[in-house]
């Protein structure tokens, strides 16, 4: 006869090592990185909590829902950008290089761009980006209605544009889109769009900085010269 097979002793939890406690600080650090390496749309409650070893259920004591994720995505993304700012310079010129800052954020992620729009953002670094802004504005004499009203302006701009480039497309395809577009522009009919065959070749001048170098321009100058809205009748 054999000699029965003694059982396997039983291995106690309490010698798995213990994890980490949950933190929302360690919900963003990991979302982020699940943003970086997969892309926003992987960034849901099921895929973190997978990351983290626990169930998705844990997450909300910590965070909303998952538009409040994405909103804290992005205020941990524009840390930097108010850290950086430039120092040196005019206003305006620290002021456009502290939305160019932004811009580019938004550039690289255009899905939190796209968020951007139908959210509105309240963490520290965003709150941070505002007030200096707002700073900004104030040592260039703008007036305080204008500064408060223009700082909407000059957010939106940059956000839109980023969501624009939703939809990554390789150099070669822009450029065939492009010269497309060039084409179309040459040969339209002068005589049933003659202002579009008039600038036709202004119409696609600049690349994409000097445009946008211009566009603060023309928001910064409207709101230096902003006056008060006149009372309704």
């Amino acid at each position: 006869m054999t000699a029965k097979a003694s059982p396997k002793t039983p291995r106690s939890r309490r010698e798995r090592p213990a994890k980490p406690a949950l933190t929302r600080q360690g919900i963003i650090d990991v979302a982020l990185a699940i943003l970086r390496s997969e892309g926003l749309d992987r960034v849901t409650m099921r895929r973190i909590a997978t990351a983290l070893d626990t169930g998705p259920s844990s997450l909300y004591v910590y965070v909303r829902n998952t538009e409040d994720l994405h909103a804290q995505l992005l205020d941990a993304l524009l840390g930097p950008v108010t850290a950086s700012r430039p120092r040196a310079g005019t206003w305006r010129k620290r002021l456009k290089a502290l939305l160019t800052s932004y811009r580019d954020v938004l550039f690289r992620h255009p899905e939190i761009a796209r968020m951007a729009l139908s959210t509105q953002p309240s963490g520290p670094s965003y709150l941070a980006l505002v007030d200096a802004i707002l700073t900004l504005l104030s040592e260039g004499g703008v007036t305080a209605r204008a500064a408060a009203w223009g700082l909407d302006l000059l957010l939106l701009y940059p956000t839109a544009v980023a969501v624009e480039h939703t939809t990554p497309k390789p150099p070669s395809q822009r450029a065939a889109e492009f010269s497309a577009l060039a084409t179309k522009i040459a040969t339209v009919d002068a005589a049933r769009y003659p202002h579009i065959a008039r600038l036709g070749a202004e119409l696609i001048s600049g690349d994409g900085p000097a445009r946008s170098d211009w566009a603060f321009d023309v928001l910064l100058d409207g709101i230096l010269t902003a006056t008060a809205p006149k009372a309704r009748k």
